[in-house]
């Protein structure tokens, strides 16, 4: 590795990561190393999709497609210990990679609040392997019991719970019917611990997605409390709901290195950061791990990686950095097959427009890491399906 210029570790492959790296690539006097613990991207905003049918292509793309591997050296393994003095960053497989800059972009873990039960038996949506294991889960039900759950129970009226409530109901009556089971209609069901769905959006719009989802047939329990879950049941103040499939949306937590390795952490279990998104000197730290106005949405995350790559690029030309300002991300929510519900900025609505701008938008998500023919490539995995399914037709 050349000594003349400066090396730059971003650690973490996901939207901040990646698109951090992208950036950093276009100067010539930069040496990137991408560390992440997978070697695929996750497409967070289709995983939902995934989980009720489409292709699994759709969610995932190898990183090795993204990267430009002239400009960013990939490595696999997930970071454990940061020693800022000694600049360098230590695997939990024992590899330790050296920096001039680190940009830690590790993104967040679920949280399931000591809730006895939920991390055991229930089942998530977050990674290809939890969805896989969903899926087997649904399909084997209906092949070995030859009949559906009681109750298909999803917990957290959250984006990522309403957008899977939306399309299960659909999903789950399609492969009833590939089974051969028809004898009556799946009870899909919402618990929010709030009393309305997205809490942190508009009445209007928490107004709007209620009515679609009842339209769909989902039952939605709000202002309920989760307290346990066994195998076959969940507890909701107090009482016992049975179920076999409960589906947890409704928590995340920071990722476990910042506290690990003692950085101050602030509001909402966030990193402490400056105006420049720097825990120190040479650390900045961006996306859902970061004390900003919108951390936790993937826009944000895009928005702090081109922030930081041109602020490590003015500094190193000799320029003035300017502080970061937070951008308000624009938000859209499909509920079923062709509805969406948005929030772009002060303007809110619903309907079929919401759906077709949700479709531009993750091709617009797809080019932000890749060409425009590769984007397109992508975007159309969204029409495609396939199923975890030994017994009945894909």
């Amino acid at each position: 590795m050349s000594t003349s210029k400066k090396h730059i570790l971003v650690v973490g492959g996901g939207f901040g990561g990646i698109k951090a790296a992208l950036e950093l690539a276009k100067h010539k006097d930069f040496e990137i190393t991408l560390l992440s613990d997978r070697t695929s991207f996750r497409y967070y905003p289709t995983l939902f999709h995934t989980a009720t049918g489409g292709l699994y292509a759709q969610s995932s793309i190898p990183l090795h497609n993204i990267l430009p591997e002239k400009r960013v050296r990939l490595a696999t393994g997930t970071a454990k210990k940061i020693d800022q003095k000694a600049r360098t960053v230590t695997t939990e497989e024992g590899e330790t990679y050296s920096y001039d800059i680190v940009i830690l972009a590790l993104g967040v873990v679920t949280n399931y609040f000591g809730i006895e039960g939920l991390e055991e038996f229930s089942y998530g949506i977050k990674s290809i392997e939890q969805i896989r294991e969903f899926k087997n889960h649904l399909h084997g039900q209906m092949e070995n019991d030859r009949k559906a759950d009681l109750n298909y129970i999803i917990v957290g009226a959250g984006p990522t719970g309403i957008e899977l409530a939306g399309a299960l109901p659909a999903y789950l009556t399609k492969i009833m019917r590939n089974h051969g089971i028809e004898d009556r209609q799946p009870k899909v069901t919402i618990i929010e611990a709030a009393p309305r769905l997205l809490p942190h959006s508009p009445q209007n719009i928490s107004s709007a997605v209620q009515k679609r989802l009842q339209k769909l047939g989902v039952e939605l329990r709000l202002d309920q409390k989760v307290e346990g879950q066994s195998s076959d049941a969940l507890m909701v103040n107090g009482k016992e709901i049975k179920s076999q499939t409960v589906i947890w949306t409704a928590g995340t937590a920071n990722n476990p290195f910042f506290s690990h390795n003692n950085f101050t952490i602030v509001e909402r279990g966030k990193v402490d950061v400056d105006e420049f998104l720097r825990s120190s000197e040479n650390v900045y730290v961006i996306g859902d791990n970061a004390n900003t106005q919108f951390s936790g949405q993937a826009q944000t995350a895009l928005h702090d990686a081109v922030f930081v790559a041109n602020d490590i690029a003015k500094r190193h030309a000799g320029h003035t950095p300017v502080a970061y300002q937070p951008k308000k991300p624009i938000t859209v929510i499909p509920v079923g097959h062709g509805w969406a519900a948005v929030e772009w900025g002060k303007m809110t609505f619903s309907g079929v427009v919401g759906w077709f701008l949700r479709q531009a938008a993750d091709w617009v998500g797809f080019h932000d890491f890749q060409p425009w023919w590769k984007a397109s490539q992508q975007w159309m995995t969204e029409f495609g399906h396939e199923e975890d399914c030994k017994t009945c037709d894909n």
